[in-house]
């Protein structure tokens, strides 16, 4: 396979499918560059393997004890002084809370994860927009509350959407779309001969909600921050203190950050090197997924993790161009292996200053709640139970 060839495939799409990818961000070119090592390797030629090649290069150094900060304790005279700073914030309409509701739950059968039922009969949907209204009405206004679909998930969640009466500040976009390849570089393609699509990473968020307008449209009506969550981790809510917190530091992006249990695995804080869209080279404390760290790099030295929870500033995510790494990977699409490109949002922190704040994942303060099956959802449905009635889902 050669670079021609794969042009003249991606030239021959069919109408339909091209429309699909030009409204979803597909850069055709951009899958050629990405797919050099590929027909490297199927001419024989010698060439990083796929791991080396998705680790971060350069030095890569544990954080310091003061990179993590602590949110003062609930009831003490700063915690409530922070929390008065973010009620006014969101009282003035200066923040929305963005939510990834792209994925389809293969560990649940395949299903849309957004509509899969939480408790009582209540799924992750309802109780977004359940958080969404008793927030709206606490700070006297509406609240945007933004969902990055994906081709799987957007009709089904639009549909539910529409069942529900969500008012008009609630909204759908979604993310990119991408085209899978074989090992040797040709367009893979399903069991009825089309090619094989697919989401290419919740990296996909900054320039889709862009594509949208609503974040242009939030920026222009005086918005200034976006909170950035996973759709099923109900734990990770619109905090006042947390806000507050974020409203008196310096940095463009609030990490927030889990204590390690066993067998916990998550993009973990560490200084690295970062180059800019210029091509200039910075160190950052950003995150660093453990596929990405340099090899002999212990990642159980950091003992906290990304929880995929981010607060930025509106005026950065619209304007920031990140260097966005596309990582290679192969997927098993039936009983064949497929090589897809990603991005990660984490990278965020490779293009923004960053601060990083530990915060809870036990009892009723928690804002780590993850559910990937449904045995971790009998697990914890309780816990998740607690906190959504503690925090107006339900």
């Amino acid at each position: 396979m050669t670079e021609s060839e794969l042009r003249s495939e991606l030239a021959n799409l069919s109408a339909p499918l091209r429309a699909r990818l030009d409204r979803s961000g597909f850069d055709g070119e951009r899958l050629v560059a990405l797919a050099a090592p590929l027909f490297a390797r199927a001419r024989g030629e010698a060439t990083l393997d796929r791991e080396a090649r998705n680790r971060v290069s350069g030095l890569v150094e544990l954080p310091r004890p003061e990179d993590v900060g602590e949110l003062p304790s609930p009831g003490t005279e700063v915690y409530e002084r922070l929390a008065s700073i973010g009620r006014h914030a969101l009282g003035r309409g200066e923040v929305a809370l963005c939510v990834l509701a792209g994925g389809m739950a293969t560990r649940m059968g395949g299903v849309v994860k957004a509509l899969v039922e939480a408790f009582d009969g209540r799924t992750f949907l309802d109780l977004r927009l359940a958080e969404n209204a008793t927030l709206s009405r606490s700070a006297g206004t509406p609240m945007p509350l933004w969902l990055m679909t994906s081709e799987a998930t957007d009709a089904p969640i639009r549909h539910a959407l529409g069942s529900r009466g969500a008012p008009a500040h609630v909204a759908c976009f979604t993310q990119d779309l991408g085209l899978r390849l074989t090992r040797e570089g040709r367009l893979f393609r399903g069991e009825d001969g089309e090619p094989s699509t697919y989401a290419p990473g919740h990296g996909d968020l900054p320039d889709a909600l862009r594509r949208s307008g609503l974040l242009s449209s939030f920026v222009d009506r005086g918005g200034k921050h976006v909170w950035i969550a996973n759709l099923d981790n109900l734990g990770a809510t619109v905090d006042e203190a947390l806000l507050g917190h974020f409203l008196e530091r310096p940095e463009d992006v609030l990490v927030e950050v889990a204590p390690k249990m066993a067998g916990d695995r998550g993009g973990i804080p560490a200084w690295a090197n970062a180059e800019d869209d210029d091509g200039r080279v910075a160190r950052r404390l950003q995150v660093l997924e453990e596929f990405r760290l340099p090899s002999g790099f212990d990642p159980s030295a950091v003992r906290v993790f990304n929880t995929n929870t981010f607060l930025v500033d509106g005026h950065a995510l619209l304007h920031t161009r990140v260097r966005y790494r596309w990582f290679e990977v192969e997927k098993k699409v039936g009983d064949r292996v497929a090589v897809q490109f990603e991005r990660l949002l984490q990278e965020l922190t490779a293009a923004l200053d960053a601060t990083y704040v530990r915060i809870p994942r036990e009892g009723p303060t928690s804002r780590f709640l993850p559910v990937k099956d449904f045995d971790e959802l009998e697990q914890r449905r309780d816990a998740i139970r607690s906190v959504a009635r503690a925090r107006g889902m339900s």
